[in-house]
């Protein structure tokens, strides 16, 4: 068994998402749980807890309330490895034109012949 703080500090690790006891004890109103920063989570308690998160996170009530953390890696979900064909830079888009530079030089904010002299 293991207390809200450190319930809380173990999810952490699992998602992109930093949980605080707060949000432990949010997680359990909703699943309609009386729960206090003092409370002894155990299996049951935290797979219920476990299912009011989503997405789904890849470790069961019992691998977060045990002793032993983290779950060994036999029982963790893994992504699949990744390759990759070539290393380094990324080629834009092809199908762009691209058109080529003037070196006019830039206009000075005033249309010629604009002004009309001598009216």
């Amino acid at each position: 068994m293991i207390n809200v703080q450190e319930f809380a500090r173990r999810l952490s690790t699992l998602g992109a998402e930093a949980f605080t006891s707060d949000d432990v004890v949010d997680l359990a109103t909703a699943a309609d749980i009386r729960i206090s920063a003092d409370l002894e989570i155990d299996a049951d308690l935290a797979q219920r807890l476990l299912d009011r998160i989503s997405p789904a996170l890849p470790v069961t009530g019992a691998q977060i309330a045990a002793s032993q953390w983290p779950p060994p890696m036999s029982s963790r979900s893994t992504a699949p490895p990744m390759t990759f064909s070539s290393p380094g830079a990324v080629d834009g888009p092809t199908d762009q034109p691209t058109r080529p530079r003037s070196s006019r030089p830039a206009h000075s904010g005033r249309r010629p012949g604009s002004r009309r002299p001598g009216r």
